[in-house]
Order: structure tokens, then sequence, then C-alpha cells
């Protein structure tokens, strides 16, 4: 019985799972950027329309940024990880 050269193993599937879980990890990073631009945009324009808001806005918009930045720290580990 002659072995098939296009037979797929098990290594050639866990490299392609593994594959595709980095592909994802990268989508969830730029993601990331896009909702933290799109965060500092709406602030700003916030700011712009309430000036005297600026102090309590601007805090919320830091809080807001470094929980949608951690997001994308937690998917650059994972993607070193895989």
């Amino acid at each position: 019985m002659a072995v098939d050269p296009n037979a797929i193993d098990s290594q050639t599937i866990i490299e392609a799972a593994r594959l595709i879980g980095k592909g994802l990890t990268t989508i969830t990073m730029g993601g990331s950027g896009i909702g933290e631009g799109y965060l500092i945009g709406k602030a700003l324009e916030a700011m712009g329309r309430n000036p005297e808001m600026e102090g309590s806005l601007f805090t919320k918009m830091l809080i807001g940024v470094a929980m949608a930045e951690s997001t994308a720290i937690y998917a650059f580990v994972a993607f070193f990880i895989i």
C-alpha cells in the first residue's frame, strides 16, 4: 500500500490552526487601534461642543483609551504565545 504524499497529517493541522490564531490576534490589534481612534475623535468632538466639561471628558477618555489599549496588549502577548 502506497503512502499518499498529499495526505494531511496532524502536524500540518496544528500549524494551520496556529497561523489562523495569529491572524485573529492581528485583526484584534487592528480593531483596537480603530476603536481608540474613534474614541479619541468623539471625545475631542464632545470637548469642542462643551468646553467647560473638558477636564471630566479628558479623564474619562484616558481611562477608555487605556482599557482599549489593554485589549491590544493582550492580543500582542497572545500572538507570541501562539
